[in-house]
């Protein structure tokens, strides 16, 4: 029999990753404050509990999927949070990208109570989350990793242990510098590309499959072309994870200059009031300053 698996955070991300570990034959038991968001993963086939803490008590595994470390933290030791139905040699796996301090922090924590932590970032954004194809990047004792190796890959195309705790969210830092400045650089192109004279669109279809082409390109061009920056992953969320990143590189005194401009660019938008819109929208930075439009 399948492991009861107990999941907390059914936000844009959590939601689809519920329905795959649901479509992969386990018991769900899901809580959340958005009513709604519960209603729609109980009619996928989980099943709700009333806290964070009866969640613990029905699951052997509980996943957390939340924006920011407080989120976690409150989560995990707020009254009838999931620390309160925890008992001892149950796991918690925390999917969130957070701080690889708190990581560590909340693993010290909960190891007093006799209880795993693993720190499991992901990446791939809102369609790969659907598809079940993100990629997860794994920090926690390799022995906790292997047990519960099945069930990261329902939800994943690409799971990998990095390290012990903390390694996951050091490694989706450098994921979340890389993408921030990808989209920098592909907007800065475009905007090259539509002064020149050039269909920023007739552009992107001649490189897509070249050297420069990525994941990040494919996915982001077409909203930057169609104008629709509906987020499935938002301006402040990065700007969070960019905070992390810059905050972890001076504790290691690593030069970042490249993410400091990109979070430059974000915290333009934010004061623009643009921190809900999608982070391809640092391209409406690149418009503005530059007075043109990428889209037509």
């Amino acid at each position: 029999m399948l492991m009861k698996v107990g999941f907390v955070g059914l936000g844009i991300m959590g939601k689809p990753m519920v329905k795959n570990i649901v479509k992969n034959g386990y018991e769900v038991i899901v809580y959340d404050f958005n009513q709604s968001a519960i209603d729609e993963v109980v009619s996928a086939g989980a099943h709700a509990a009333e806290s964070g803490a009866k969640v613990a008590e029905a699951a052997e595994v509980i996943i957390t999927m939340l924006p920011n470390s407080p989120n976690v933290e409150a989560a995990l030791f707020n009254p009838g949070g999931i620390a309160e139905g925890l008992s001892a040699g149950k796991t918690v796996i925390d999917m969130s990208s957070i701080a690889p301090k708190a990581s560590q922090d909340f693993a010290a924590r909960l190891k007093e109570q006799g209880v795993h932590f693993i720190d499991a970032p992901v990446s791939g954004g809102e369609p790969k989350a659907i598809d079940g194809t993100i990629a997860v990047m794994v920090g926690g004792e390799k022995a906790v990793f292997e047990k519960y190796e099945a069930l990261l890959k329902t939800m994943a195309s690409s799971v990998t242990r990095v390290g012990e705790v903390g390694a996951g969210n050091i490694t989706k830092l450098a994921n979340q510098m890389i993408v921030a400045i990808n989209i920098a650089a592909i907007s800065e192109a475009y905007c090259l590309a539509k002064k020149a004279g050039v269909s920023p669109e007739a552009v992107y279809q001649a490189i897509r499959t070249g050297l420069a082409g990525s994941t990040v390109m494919d996915q982001k061009s077409e909203k930057i072309f169609s104008g629709n920056f509906d987020p499935g992953f938002r301006i402040e969320l990065h700007i969070k994870d960019l905070q992390n990143a810059l905050d972890t590189s001076h504790d290691s005194n690593v030069s970042t200059p490249f993410t400091a401009s990109a979070m430059e660019i974000m915290q333009s938008l934010k004061a623009y009031g643009l921190e809900k819109r999608d982070h391809s929208a640092i391209a409406n930075y690149y418009e503005t300053i530059n007075d043109l439009k990428l889209q037509g």
